[in-house]
């Protein structure tokens, strides 16, 4: 039987994911670590993905299935399959990755061994549509044992942010806003958690991360409809949105008087680097300006291609 509280929860947010879902769900269920709950969370699916997780929930007590009677939105969905979670450390998974056998279990063995470590992931490979390796995922690293220092890292880099897929301590998590609804959102998360602790990469290749044509970035702006539907048509400032989010995670988070003042200098620094990208979000405001909500529509609809 199931434990009430197993010692990992895995939150699996998906919408109209039938493609991979079954390879991704199968890789979970197959970990050498067998002590988790798989939550699964359906953005009001239209394809065959309710089918596919109601046959797993049915045949396996960990895998546990809610379906949102509408569209909550990607970010929102995610932060879902946390809030519902039990254990001690939470992972994220995606409808479309693949997990090798033995990575929670490598993963649980860092963080019960070093209490400094508040998220764990492996090395990284980039797969295409069909499983073929595109190449090995560059990931900042923010082993440190400078708060300062590890959140400078993650948020002036300009990575995949592939570390949203760690293991991660549930009582950090649950310090933190989770993720928020703009684009590169869940870089800022990554940043907060660091805060808190150091990360750590297991060097064994164990993560597969699927990149197909529904989750290419065609535009930063419009994929702001992801994160909130709500967003389709609106003229939106994703940069500037990260920024104060950047700001709001310094002052709110227990660091030192110290490391808070280093941190709000980095911020400077982080103008310095993506100004130009705030710079286009206005420029690109005043262009939406100039045309018909319908027409904003559209591009959303031309340039959103996110499940």
């Amino acid at each position: 039987m199931q434990a009430i509280n197993p010692k990992v929860s895995i939150g699996l947010a998906v919408y109209n994911g039938e493609e991979y879902l079954q390879e991704a769900i199968d890789s979970i269920l197959a970990q050498t670590f067998t002590d988790f709950e798989l939550i699964i969370s359906d953005n009001a699916s239209t394809d065959r993905t309710a089918e596919i997780c109601q046959a797993y929930a049915a045949q396996d007590e960990r895998v546990r299935y809610h379906r949102n009677p509408t569209n909550i939105g990607g970010a929102n969905n995610e932060n879902q399959t946390f809030k519902m979670s039990h254990g001690e450390y939470f992972r994220w998974a995606a409808d479309d990755d693949i997990c090798a056998p033995t990575l929670i279990e490598e993963c649980v063995k860092i963080l019960d061994q070093d209490p400094s470590v508040v998220l764990c992931y492996s090395n990284t490979i980039l797969i295409d549509k069909d499983g073929n390796r595109i190449e090995f995922a560059e990931i900042t690293k923010a082993e440190s044992n400078d708060a300062y220092q590890r959140f400078r890292a993650i948020a002036k880099s300009n990575d995949r942010c592939e570390q949203t897929y760690g293991l991660i301590r549930s009582k950090v998590l649950r310090n933190t806003e989770l993720e928020q609804n703009y684009t590169n959102s869940d870089r800022t998360l990554l940043a907060e958690i660091a805060l808190y602790g150091k990360f750590y990469e297991i060097p064994e290749y164990l993560f597969y991360k699927r990149f197909h044509p529904k989750n290419m970035y065609i535009d930063w702006r419009t994929r702001m409809a992801w994160f909130d539907p709500s967003n389709k048509g609106k003229i939106v400032f994703p940069w500037w949105l990260q920024f104060f989010d950047y700001l709001k995670t310094i002052s709110r988070t227990p660091l030192s008087n110290t490391d808070r003042l280093r941190c709000y200098f980095f911020m400077i620094e982080w103008l310095l680097i993506f100004g130009k990208k705030m710079g286009k979000d206005l420029i690109v405001a005043l262009f939406m300006i100039l045309h018909t909500p319908n027409w904003r529509k559209q591009r959303y609809e031309t340039t959103s291609n996110w499940t």
